[in-house]
């Protein structure tokens, strides 16, 4: 068949809107679903896709509020120098770091092997 007829995968969208978050949020953690496993991205990354650049902070943010998790994979979000950052979530770092390894992003010196990250 034609190539152009191929399918690209879907990505579901963030579960029901909460109008208890700002919008901006809603377009982090839909932008956050993006991040495939075995990959990981920095905060910055994500404030660049949304059109956002310099709103690194708000993506911090909007990672640690996000009431979807695991469905929206706040897991793969990272600090620009691939140190693992912060994780709210029950486990803390521990398990956040945890889950990087279980879906196959690479750790060197305690930092995200540079070739994992999406880029």
């Amino acid at each position: 068949k034609c190539p152009s007829r191929l399918k690209m995968p879907k990505v579901p969208k963030v579960p029901a809107s909460r109008p208890d978050y700002p919008a901006i949020f809603q377009e982090i953690w839909a932008e956050c679903r993006r991040i495939p496993k075995g990959n990981a991205a920095t905060y910055g990354y994500l404030a660049l896709k949304i059109n956002r650049p310099g709103a690194a902070r708000v993506v911090a943010m909007a990672m640690a509020k996000n009431p979807f998790a695991p469905r929206v994979p706040c897991h793969r979000v990272v600090r620009a120098d691939g140190a693992p950052g912060g994780y709210s979530a029950p486990g803390g770092l521990l398990r956040k770091i945890h889950l990087l390894k279980r879906e196959g992003v690479r750790f060197v010196n305690g930092r995200v092997h540079p070739d994992d990250f999406l880029r």
